[in-house]
C-alpha cells in the first residue's frame, strides 16, 4: 500500500494554492454574470462552449468597463478560497479581444468618463503660443518620436524638451504612461512645463488599447500642465484624445500645434512693425497739423491782445504816477506812527532802565501787594532775575 500524507482540509487547500501560485496564466473567453459590489469589488465568470471559471478583481485594475457577452483576455492568479472551497482567478488585467469587443469597451468607457466630466469643454486649457519647455511622452524607438522632433525643430527652435520613454503598446503601456504623467507632475515646480505631449503612431484598435484605457484617461486628466495628444492617423480617435486639452490628428500635427511656424511669426512681426510705423507716422502728422493750427491761432490772438494792452498800459501809467505820490505821503505818516508806538512799547520802557516786577506770574504795581520774604521776579531789558523782599 502506498503511504500518502494525510492533510487537514486547510492544509490541503494551502498546499494547492502554493502549487497554483506558480501557474499564473492568460485566459480568453466570454464574460458573463458581471457585477460590481460596493463600487470596488468585481465578480464575473469567463466561459467558452465547454467550461466556466469564476473571476474576482478590483475596479481600479480594470482599464475599461466590462459587460456580459464581451470577449476578453485576462491575466490572473488561480486559487481556492478556503472558506468556500471555490476555485477562482484573481484578475490582474483584462483586455477586450476582437474588433467588436474593443469597440464596445471603447463606447462603455467613453460614456462613463463623459459622465464623470473628463471631457468637459470648460476644463480645457490653452497652451502658450510660444512655449519654452514641454514634456514629451512616447517610445524613443517609435517613428512618431522622430517625426515630432523633426517638425518641432523645423518650425521653431529653442524649445526645451523633457523626454520620458514609455511603452506605447502592450499590457504595461497604460501603466507606463500613467507613471510618466506622475513624474512630470512631481517635477512641475522644477520644470515649469508649458505643455505635456503624448504621441504614438497609427495602428489597430488592439495596438491603441493603452490610449483607450481608464488609467491613461485619468493620467491625462490629472496633468498639472496642459496636455496635447496626437495618436495614430487623422481618422484614429482614442479616449485620451477626448480627455486632452488639445487634440492633434497625428504626432506631426502635435508638433505643429505646440510650436508656431518660424516664417509665419516673422511675417506677423513684419506686418505688426509696418502697422506700428504707419500708425506712428499718422500720429506725428496729425500732431504737426494741430501744432501749426495752434501756433497760427496764437499769433493772431497775441497780436490782437498786444494792441489792446498798449492802451491799457498807457492809462495805467498815468494812474500809477498819481497813486505813487499818494502812496509816498501815506508811507511817511505810517513811519511816524510806528516810531511813536514803539516809544510807548514795554520793551522800549525797559530799554530806558525800568524793570517789571512779577509775583507768581502776575505783574506787581504796588508795594502793598508785597510782604517780607516774598519771592519776586524782575524782568529787565535783556533778561529775568529772581529776588526776595527784605
Amino acid at each position: 500500500m502506498i503511504n500518502l500524507r494525510i492533510f487537514s482540509v486547510s492544509e490541503y487547500v494551502g498546499y494547492l494554492n502554493e502549487a497554483l501560485a506558480e501557474r499564473d496564466a492568460v485566459v480568453e473567453g466570454e464574460v458573463s454574470e458581471y457585477r460590481v459590489n460596493q463600487g470596488k469589488w468585481v465578480f464575473f465568470k469567463i466561459k467558452d462552449e465547454n467550461a466556466v471559471l469564476d473571476c474576482f478583481g478590483v475596479v481600479f485594475k480594470l482599464k475599461f468597463p466590462l459587460e456580459d457577452g464581451m470577449r476578453v483576455r485576462l491575466y490572473g492568479r488561480p486559487g481556492i478560497y478556503a472558506k468556500s472551497g471555490k476555485f477562482s482567478i484573481t484578475v490582474e488585467w483584462v483586455e477586450p479581444v476582437g474588433a467588436g469587443a474593443l469597440k464596445r469597451a471603447f463606447e462603455l468607457l467613453k460614456a462613463e468618463l463623459e459622465k464623470e466630466g473628463l471631457f468637459a469643454r470648460e476644463r480645457k486649457r490653452a497652451i502658450p503660443r510660444f512655449p519654452k519647455r514641454i514634456g514629451l511622452i512616447t517610445s524613443r524607438e517609435a517613428a512618431a518620436y522622430k517625426d515630432f522632433i523633426k517638425v518641432l525643430q523645423h518650425r521653431f527652435g529653442g524649445i526645451e524638451i523633457y523626454f520620458y520613454h514609455v511603452q506605447v503598446q502592450g499590457a504595461e503601456a497604460a501603466a507606463d504612461i500613467a507613471r510618466a504623467f506622475e513624474y512630470f507632475n512631481a517635477h512641475q515646480p522644477e520644470f515649469q512645463l508649458d505643455a505635456v505631449v503624448l504621441i504614438r503612431g497609427g495602428g489597430s484598435m488592439e495596438d491603441l488599447a493603452a490610449f483607450n484605457s481608464r488609467e491613461t484617461a485619468y493620467a491625462v486628466f490629472g496633468s498639472l500642465a496642459p496636455v496635447v495628444v496626437g495618436v495614430g492617423h487623422e481618422q484614429d480617435v482614442t479616449i485620451a484624445d477626448f480627455v486632452a486639452d488639445v487634440r492633434a490628428s497625428t504626432p506631426s500635427n502635435a508638433a505643429e500645434l505646440v510650436a508656431p511656424q518660424r516664417e509665419s511669426v516673422a511675417r506677423e512681426v513684419a506686418e505688426m512693425t509696418g502697422a506700428l510705423e504707419r500708425g506712428a507716422e499718422t500720429i506725428r502728422e496729425n500732431y504737426l497739423r494741430r501744432v501749426d493750427l495752434a501756433v497760427t491761432a496764437l499769433d493772431r490772438y497775441t497780436l490782437g491782445r498786444i494792441h489792446g494792452l498798449e492802451g491799457v498800459f498807457k492809462k495805467l501809467a498815468l494812474h500809477l504816477n498819481f497813486f505813487g505820490e499818494r502812496i509816498t505821503m501815506q508811507k511817511l505818516k505810517i513811519d511816524n506812527f510806528a516810531r511813536l508806538i514803539k516809544s510807548f512799547s514795554p520793551q522800549a520802557v525797559l530799554e530806558r532802565g525800568y524793570a517789571v516786577v512779577c509775583k507768581e506770574g502776575k505783574v506787581i504795581s504796588s508795594v502793598n501787594d508785597l510782604k517780607a520774604r516774598d519771592v519776586i521776579g524782575l524782568r529787565l531789558k535783556d533778561g529775568d532775575i529772581g529776588a526776595e523782599v527784605l
